[in-house]
């Protein structure tokens, strides 16, 4: 790595990157104790976004970069978690990448430089929604944080359905569990839509709500051990998480055909969600991601393109009592490469890790992991209250399944549409989760 006394000249550049931020908190570069060399111009990162995301990512980029004299280039990797091993072998490693997984990025540290040795992580650390800082820690060094996010704590609700039947969003445990009895007491229909059938991918809308509340009873650090599998699946901590799961989906009339249609019922099919009558299988709550609007029906889109939420809206899965209000989501974390750090890598470094990159990527659907990002800058009012959520959330953690050895993986899907269908009890999935770790 190239290296240079700089001291003389750190205050030069932290000012000059908070006169280039926009509206937000932008981080600074490393504290002038560090020695980083000056750059040549240029800064490269790579990602993994799509079309949208990296046209509007760039454009940021480009403004950020004349106004800092930098020529940034932002190139998007087909198959990222390869290409990108492809690229480090062939010596093309990019300055800064963008993991969409924290594990491809923790399993390439070797290669990697600590945040703290390029920006100071106290900046970012003071706006992130607690527990983005500690995806990506290896041996106590922080080596990535986020740059986009995106959330599945959401409940999708028919607003026109509610005021039919003269109810209100829940905004708490108390309020839930009173509508779930209302519903049913009323014969409207099933509080909750709940297919969990995905292929051979079957089971993993169950995982999520499991992890939802795993994150929300025991709090990130819990969270992360049990992923890494330092607390097992019949753990205390675990097994509440399922008995909460449990009282939302499987007790009597809560979903339509209960565990045993759920298993098979597709987690794509939205419609009774639009339905009118419990004998048509009416349900009035969908906890999914906010991806799940692209499998609504197309008369339901055209509304929301519209900004019209007569029929569809959406309000955060409030938190169980005694737990606070977690999300679960997914995000692109970015890091920077040995060898590649200078001035320039810096303080393109700082930027991305502020709130102000993402002002016109938000539009493309992403959402800020900070709790300053200005919410007027999303492009709806679906996407302001989705963002609005990550930014309340009292912790943020990323996909516990997606995290975990393969074999876990497949096994919690699959033990888990067992429990759900009522073929095995929660100890028996249990005992066949845990075995599947090494």
């Amino acid at each position: 790595m190239k290296r240079s006394f700089w001291q003389l000249v750190s205050l030069v550049l932290m000012a000059a990157m908070l006169l280039s931020a926009c509206g937000g908190t932008a981080a600074t570069p490393a504290a002038s104790s560090n020695e980083i060399p000056a750059g040549d111009g240029k800064v490269i990162i790579y990602g993994g976004y799509g079309e949208a995301q990296g046209a509007a990512f760039q454009k940021a980029l480009t403004e950020f970069g004349k106004a800092n004299g930098i020529e940034i280039t932002f190139t998007s990797l087909a198959s990222f978690d390869t290409d990108i091993k492809v690229k480090i072998e062939a010596g093309q490693e990019p300055d800064i990448a963008m993991w969409p997984q924290p594990g491809g990025l923790k399993a390439l540290a070797d290669r990697l430089v600590p945040l703290d040795q390029v920006i100071d992580v106290s900046v970012p650390q003071s706006t992130l929604v607690p527990g983005w800082d500690k995806l990506a820690v290896v041996d106590g060094k922080i080596y990535g944080l986020p740059v986009s996010a995106n959330m599945k704590s959401l409940v999708f609700y028919n607003p026109s359905a509610f005021k039919a039947h003269g109810y209100t969003v829940p905004t708490n445990a108390a309020e839930l569990a009173a509508l779930e009895e209302k519903i049913k007491a009323d014969g409207a229909g099933y509080p909750w839509c709940a297919g969990i059938e995905s292929g051979s991918a079957t089971g993993w809308p169950f995982t999520d709500w499991v992890e939802q509340y795993v994150l929300d009873y025991n709090g990130p650090d819990a969270y992360a051990k049990w992923i890494a599998g330092e607390v097992d699946f019949a753990s205390p901590e675990v097994t509440k998480a399922v008995d909460e799961v449990s009282k939302h989906l499987l007790a009597d009339g809560q979903v339509n055909g209960g565990g045993i249609a759920m298993a098979t019922d597709s987690f794509q099919d939205t419609a009774p969600l639009f339905a009118d009558g419990k004998d048509n299988g009416q349900c009035f709550l969908l906890r999914q991601g906010s991806f799940i609007t692209a499998f609504m029906p197309e008369d339901i889109q055209a509304e929301i393109a519209a900004g019209d939420y007569t029929h569809l809206d959406v309000f955060p899965l409030p938190a169980p009592d005694g737990g606070q209000a977690g999300v679960i989501g997914g995000g692109d974390i970015a890091a920077v490469f040995k060898g590649h750090v200078d001035q320039d890598v810096a303080k393109v470094a700082a930027y991305i890790f502020s709130p102000d990159v993402l002002k016109y990527q938000v539009a493309t659907g992403d959402i800020s992991p900070h709790k300053t990002f200005d919410l007027s800058l999303y492009p709806n009012e679906m996407q302001r209250k989705i963002g609005a959520a990550m930014a309340n959330a009292a912790v943020f953690g990323f996909d516990g399944s997606d995290q975990m050895p393969a074999e876990v993986n497949a096994e919690f899907w699959a033990a888990g549409t067992d429990f759900v269908a009522g073929r095995v009890t929660w100890a028996d999935a249990a005992a066949r989760i845990d075995s599947k770790y090494p």
